[in-house]
């Protein structure tokens, strides 16, 4: 199940208190997809992801990551030792202040390589900053001294250390100019073609979800109501998804792509 599915959630209740996040939710990624995941401001779209990865415990309902349980206490051994297996970028980064670039590429290797060389373990912070698109140079320079979108190539880059199977993406184009958000989503594409990586991406960007995501899943009401392409998501009659993708945003970003792709069907008959 784990290969076909590295994601299954089912049934999960997450609440702060007396406010529910999320009741009844469940969600199964498929293995090499980018899946991007929508909602309202509040609708839980960053805790879901937390409850993923193990931050965040649900009071009721089931996780299983790679076939790992995140949810059961008497595995939870199993789940400190599949965390080596996925990368995570944050909101902002989440890169550490007082480290250099490549130092906070080289954390996750601590703490999961311990016996490596310090030589080999620089080495491949390199390799991974300049995976992540950032020239070499950067690896030396504190996160102070990058602009915005460097920041977040750095945490791509953090991401990768441990050449992940799963990625979780949280808001990476959010903050960036379009032309930023655009290469960072080439790169997103880039590697999780190149690499095979499940991409489990948060966005409020609909030309992110047009260009990249091979499916999209929808939250709104605390569950998923709603996963599957963009098209298919258009068929349903919910309001939220009707005012999403239908409104004056939406309908610019579907005819942007689809002028891109004329753009490369007529370039195809040219060549």
């Amino acid at each position: 199940m784990s290969s076909e599915f590295p994601i299954v959630i089912e049934g999960i209740t997450n609440r702060f208190g007396d406010h529910v996040i999320h009741e009844d939710l469940s969600l199964t990624v498929r293995k090499g997809e980018i899946l991007g995941v929508v909602g309202g401001s509040g609708s839980g779209k960053s805790v879901l992801m937390r409850s993923i990865i193990g931050l965040q415990h649900p009071q009721e309902g089931s996780i299983e990551v790679l076939g790992h349980s995140m949810t059961h206490p008497d595995r939870a051994q199993s789940g400190i030792d599949v965390r080596s297996r996925w990368g995570v970028l944050f909101q902002g980064g989440a890169l550490f202040s007082t480290l250099t670039v490549a130092e906070n590429v080289e954390v996750p290797l601590r703490e999961f390589y311990p016996e490596i060389t310090d030589q080999l373990r620089h080495e491949i912070a390199l390799y991974k900053v300049k995976l992540s698109g950032l020239p070499e140079d950067a690896a030396a320079k504190y996160p102070s001294e990058l602009s915005g979108g460097m920041r977040k190539r750095a945490g791509l880059a953090r991401a990768l250390a441990l050449d992940p199977e799963l990625l979780f993406l949280d808001e990476p184009t959010a903050g960036l100019d379009p032309i930023g958000a655009a290469a960072f989503d080439a790169l997103t594409l880039e590697l999780q073609e190149t690499l095979g990586l499940t991409v489990f991406l948060i966005t409020h960007d609909l030309d992110t979800l047009h260009e990249i995501c091979d499916r999209v899943a929808v939250i709104a009401d605390q569950r998923v109501i709603a996963v599957g392409t963009i098209e298919e998501l258009i068929a349903t009659d919910h309001p939220w998804i009707q005012e999403y993708f239908n409104g004056p945003r939406g309908r610019a970003a579907a005819a942007s792509q689809d002028r891109a792709k004329a753009m490369d069907i007529s370039a195809q008959g040219k060549a």
